[in-house]
């Protein structure tokens, strides 16, 4: 199902630009024993772009960013990043997950942490050298966490949680940011942070894409938005998109269409 939104479609990664689109999804549906979370998305996103994801509780968008991610398998579709299947892209892409998701347990330092987002180049199973570190530390200096980087990450609170994980996908030196709920559960100083960290990495050149849940900050934290639930409603940018219409449509109920669809699918093994 394609957005029907006004806007002037996307261009696809054959028109002569230099470079695809840092993410591309077509014909995108997933689903849980049978049932459809995600239906049929099409969606191209524009480069050095700020991009929300809105929708209402189990809309689909954590599931979106997961498909993308190959952690969740695909029921059809295909996803692109910069033109690839991520596997082989893999050190493009940084991924920043809901604190929910996270064992924070796990007895590690808060510089540990980001220092696993330069695994891609430091190798697996290989020690973290002095120069690494001295990476992993700037990072955090960034998000002003700097003198917590030898405290356990356990021992922290949920917005300095959430900066060591901004941190360690600032680490990456990423070209491509999915961000699910960066949002959720923080102050407003550690909202602040977020905010000028999206802006630096969309000054850099950067495209992110962040699930949000506060409609109230849409348009002055964002450039692009897209509006899903369960499908795609509409993607663009957000002077145009991010309509009361649009919203209606976004937040009237679940699509019937889903439940009629859902004993259509079936599943190879280990699927």
């Amino acid at each position: 199902m394609r957005a029907s939104n006004g806007a002037a479609a996307r261009t696809g990664p054959d028109d002569g630009r230099s470079e695809p689109s840092p993410l591309s999804i077509r014909d995108l549906t997933v689903a849980y024993h049978l049932k459809p979370v995600i239906w049929d998305i099409d969606y191209e996103a524009p480069s050095g772009r700020l991009i929300a994801i809105v929708g209402p509780n189990g809309a689909g968008k954590s599931t979106m960013l997961a498909a993308c991610l190959d952690l969740i398998p695909r029921t059809t579709g295909e996803v692109r990043i910069f033109g690839r299947p991520f596997r082989s892209q893999r050190g493009r892409v940084g991924y920043v997950p809901q604190r929910e998701s996270v064992d924070w347990d796990f007895p590690v330092s808060a510089l540990d942490v980001v220092a696993m987002g330069l695994y891609h180049r430091i190798g697996w199973c290989r020690p973290v050298t002095r120069r690494y570190r001295r990476e992993a530390l700037a990072a955090l200096e960034r998000v002003g966490m700097a003198e917590f980087a030898s405290r356990q990450i356990r021992q922290l609170s949920g917005g300095q949680q959430q900066r060591v994980f901004l941190a360690r996908a600032l680490a990456q030196d990423a070209d491509l940011y999915l961000m699910d709920e960066p949002f959720a559960g923080v102050d407003a100083a550690t909202e602040l942070v977020i905010v000028d960290l999206l802006r630096d990495l969309r000054s850099s050149g950067k495209t992110v894409l962040v699930v949000h849940h506060d409609l109230q900050t849409v348009e002055e934290y964002f450039d692009e938005v897209v509006l899903l639930n369960m499908r795609l409603v509409a993607a663009g940018p957000v002077e145009q998109v991010f309509t009361p219409q649009n919203l209606r449509k976004t937040y009237g109920g679940r699509l019937a269409l889903l439940d009629r669809v859902g004993n259509r699918f079936t599943f190879g093994p280990g699927e």
